[in-house]
């Protein structure tokens, strides 16, 4: 049977503009020309509209928009009868919900701006679905039958009859303080209707800000007390939305371990999280997601843990025979090269030395790199590794009169607070002009990172993860010795993390230069590392920073101090967590291998 396809066309609200333009799309649609009303613009209309039912897909409007607001999508008509929501003509449609199930942690994986979101807020009941019928919604008697016979129509009934709470912990948390005033304990205290406020406080490492303000928090504070809040409120419905962000790996492991003891038997957990291992390690079965970003997102039927991940980075759903991105994602990490290469290229040393930073104490022990070499710092979060960098691009004295070689730096912050006031190319033509327009590192570092769609938007109004990008490219745009990274990763989803870290990994190598990068995010550190310094000691008192050594060694150390253990996926290598106490978690930890050697499966 020939598939009929169905048509989706979208319109960008931002980047419309039929004020500005000649009306492009309309003069040059051969179903206008017809005498049909396929694309309506009017000097009135704030954006085109175009009908989906006339549309013949032939991609003429999206080539002549001056704006690049208009994609047309063919999408095969099966997805079609399963159109779960769609907020408007010409805006995003979600295909499928994500089926939870009680008593496990259903995690969703997929790129920004795929839906994930908006399943959160259908399955929270804040949404009502509208089953793509968006100027005549249904009511729930017809929801209810369009999920007959599905666990869907279980959880639906359940959520009307007001017989199960939903909670969801916020994907922006750093917009928290403008809506939660109050001290953190006192705030705690108020919402503590599960008696766990003390426990988690504990876990969560909470004691030291009980006394502070909302406001005057860290991002990762803001994180763990948004964690705590959500956990100790009795709900049947838990749903975190990108749970890790801003928190190091210590504390991912404990906020993942703090939400799976939520589970019950009539519990339902839903995880939306980037970090592969740390979504492995949260999940009991997995959707993913896939589709055109801010176009339409289709979820798949749910796989087990292992099997949801591989589908994520294989790119392809074996159960419905679709290929939804083009290359495969794997981590085959490279062998060490042997000493008589690095003894050929240049070998650079850093003295040992400290710094004091008010009551916070760094002590650096001396050591060497060399070029055509990335070194990932590992630790906590306030152990100095921001510091590290600092020192050796020159921003911070170390004490006393210790020598640093003096070498050329480019530096990419961990905070990115855009001050240009204008466009990302001109922000890339005035910072880093002769690579802007130098066709290799359009090649290798511009084109993966897809910075020619936001090449003509305005630098204050990108979001996180665009500003992120942006600044991954201007850090490497600049000509230097060394290269500090710092947190490449923030913002950044699961798809944008690898090709982040592959263009990190490649430019370095061709460059032949040297890069030192902070990552909290266990999957990219593994990817890009050569060798690691292990950062050790307590956070915020005093920490030491080891000489730069091999991953293996590295890794075993620093996940000794973390007391997990990891294993290898045979399929595509990538690093997974084993969970506490298991079996596997036990033999390792016997034979003191915390970190998977390269050859074992």
């Amino acid at each position: 049977m020939s598939e009929k396809n169905t048509r989706i066309a979208i319109v960008n609200n931002d980047k419309c503009k039929p004020k500005k333009c000649s009306q492009e799309c309309k003069k040059s649609c051969p179903v206008v020309r017809m005498g049909k009303l396929c694309i309506e613009v009017t000097s009135a209309s704030k954006l085109a509209l175009i009908s989906e039912e006339l549309c013949i897909g032939c991609g003429i409007c999206v080539k002549k928009c001056p704006f690049s607001a208009i994609t047309i999508v063919n999408l095969p008509t099966n997805l079609e009868k399963d159109t779960t929501h769609r907020y408007g003509p010409n805006s995003f449609k979600l295909h499928r919900l994500p089926t939870p199930r009680s008593g496990q942690v259903l995690g969703l994986v997929g790129t920004n701006g795929i839906g994930k979101s908006t399943a959160l807020k259908i399955l929270s009941g804040k949404l009502k679905p509208n089953l793509g019928k968006f100027e005549n919604p249904p009511d729930w008697q017809d929801i209810l039958r369009y999920f007959r016979g599905s666990e869907l129509q279980n959880y639906f009934t359940k959520i009307l009859e007001d017989n199960i709470k939903a909670i969801i912990k916020p994907q922006w948390v750093d917009a928290m303080p403008r809506s939660v005033k109050g001290k953190v304990g006192e705030l705690l205290n108020a919402k503590n209707e599960r008696g766990a406020a003390q426990d988690l406080i504990t876990k969560l490492e909470l004691k030291d800000v009980l006394t502070r303000e909302v406001s005057q928090l860290s991002g990762g504070e803001l994180q763990r007390f948004a964690i705590a809040a959500t956990c100790i409120q009795k709900a049947d419905i838990y749903m975190f939305d990108e749970p890790s962000s801003y928190l190091d790996v210590k504390q991912r492991l404990k906020s993942a371990r703090v939400i799976r003891d939520l589970l019950g038997s009539f519990v339902y957990i839903i995880a939306v999280e980037h970090d592969l291992s740390i979504l492995d390690y949260l999940s009991d079965f997995i959707c993913v997601l896939y589709g055109m970003p801010s176009v339409y997102g289709v979820v798949t039927m749910p796989f087990s843990v292992r099997e949801g991940i591989n589908v994520f980075l294989e790119g392809k759903v074996p159960t419905e025979n679709l290929r939804f991105r083009e290359e495969s994602l794997t981590f085959r990490l490279a062998e060490t090269a042997d000493d008589l290469v690095i003894s050929s290229m240049k070998r650079y040393s850093y003295p040992q030395m400290t710094k004091t930073l008010g009551d916070f104490k760094l002590d650096v022990k001396s050591g060497n790199f060399t070029d055509s070499e990335i070194i990932v710092l590992l630790g906590e979060n306030g152990t100095g590794k921001t510091t590290l960098i600092r020192i050796l691009a020159g921003l911070l004295k170390p004490d006393g009169n210790a020598d640093i070689p003096e070498l050329n730096v480019s530096y990419k912050p961990q905070k990115i607070a855009p001050k240009f006031t204008g466009t990302v190319r001109m922000l890339l033509l005035k910072k880093i002009r002769a690579m802007f327009t130098h066709p290799q590192f359009n090649s290798d570092v511009i084109k993966p990172l897809r910075i020619e769609e936001i090449i003509d938007n305005n630098v204050q109004t990108l979001s996180g993860g665009e500003l992120q990008r942006v600044a991954i490219v201007l850090a490497l745009g600049v000509p230097a010795d060394i290269y500090l990274i710092d947190e490449p990763s923030a913002y950044l989803d699961s798809e944008q993390r690898i090709v982040a870290a592959k263009v990190i990994k490649r430019f370095i190598l061709h460059a032949k230069k040297t890069a030192f990068i902070v990552e909290h995010d266990f999957i990219m550190a593994t990817y890009l590392a050569d060798r690691v310094i292990v950062m050790e000691g307590r956070p915020s008192v005093s920490a030491t920073a080891n000489a730069p050594q091999a991953l293996l060694t590295g890794m075993n150390k620093f996940l000794k101090s973390l007391d997990v253990t990891f294993r290898r996926d045979p399929t595509n290598y990538r690093p997974r967590i084993n969970k506490y106490d298991s079996i596997k978690d036990r033999e390792q930890k016997l034979a003191g291998n915390f970190f998977f050697l390269e050859g074992e499966q």
